[in-house]
Order: C-alpha cells, then structure tokens, then sequence
C-alpha cells in the first residue's frame, strides 16, 4: 500500500494537484494510506469520513433525495460524495467510496461487498465503479481501499487524465 501511496503522491505532484477523499464503509483508511508517506501535505488536502447519511448530507452536500431514491450505496450518492469533496476543499482530484463492508446489511440488490467508488476532477470529468468483494469485513474494506487507490493512479495517467 505504502509503494501504491507514494505512486498517487508522484503522479498528484506531476500534475499539480491536490487529492480530497470522501469515505464511508472505507471509515478512512484511504486518508491514512496515503498521509503515510512524508511529504503527503504537498498533494493531499484533506479527507471526510461521512459514515452516516446525515454527514454525508452535512459535510459533502449529497442531497436527502439522493439518499432516499438511490440509497447510501449507489452510483448517485458517490457521484455527489466526489463532487462534495472537491466544492468543499482546495483539491482538484477526488474520489469517494460506499459500501456494504458486513457481516450484515446486505440486501438481494446490494449483498454484502457491494462498494461503489467516483474520482472526479474538477475539469468536470467523473468516473464511476461498482465492485463486488467477498471476504469478511477488514478484507472488504482493505480491497476497496486498494481499488480506491488505483482508481486514482488509474486516472493520472497522461492518456486518461482529461478522458
């Protein structure tokens, strides 16, 4: 995770660029994975864990009819989630994650391991991911985490940076 960190640090640098997180099933291991490197200060502004509807509401600006239509775990609450992380910080890059860590809360339409992520750039592009883990609670968060994170490597790429 450390070699995966200092990788988004390099390519955040290169680009100019500061990274917000948004987390929730995640309870912000992403925002301790990457201020593990020295030096993160330089290209990570800053990191909202919104475990509850409520913070999500309050801290990103989701709106309550998202969360009522779509439900907490959706594409359209990560996709607000992003877009909340980047209005409400000096980032130009962010991504957000929800999801269904379990052992409960699963549903037919959303079993345990569901997790949605969205990294957007404040050019307007957004980019959004619905992954299926298995494992039990700390090996569902660890691989969205992962996911989250390469998502972000994933996307510095010059030849996807403004696709």
């Amino acid at each position: 995770m450390d070699v995966l960190a200092a990788q988004i640090g390099g390519a955040l640098k290169s680009h100019g660029m500061m990274l917000a997180t948004a987390e929730s099933c995640t309870g912000g291991g992403i925002a301790q994975a990457v201020t593990s490197v020295a030096g993160s200060s330089a290209w990570f502004d800053r990191g909202f864990v919104t475990y509850s509807n409520l913070s999500k509401q309050q801290m990103l600006g989701v709106q309550e009819s998202t969360l009522i239509a779509y439900g907490a775990v959706s594409e359209a609450v990560v996709r607000e989630m992003a877009d909340g992380a980047l209005g409400n910080s000096t980032a130009q890059f962010s991504l957000a994650v929800s999801g269904i860590a379990g052992p409960e809360g699963g549903t037919p339409d959303k079993p345990v391991g569901t997790v949605w992520f969205a990294w957007a750039l404040a050019n307007g592009v957004t980019t959004v991911a619905r992954h299926q883990f298995s494992g039990n609670r700390d090996e569902v968060r660890a691989q969205a985490v992962r996911v989250a994170m390469q998502g972000v490597l994933e996307r510095l790429s010059p030849n996807t940076l403004l696709a």
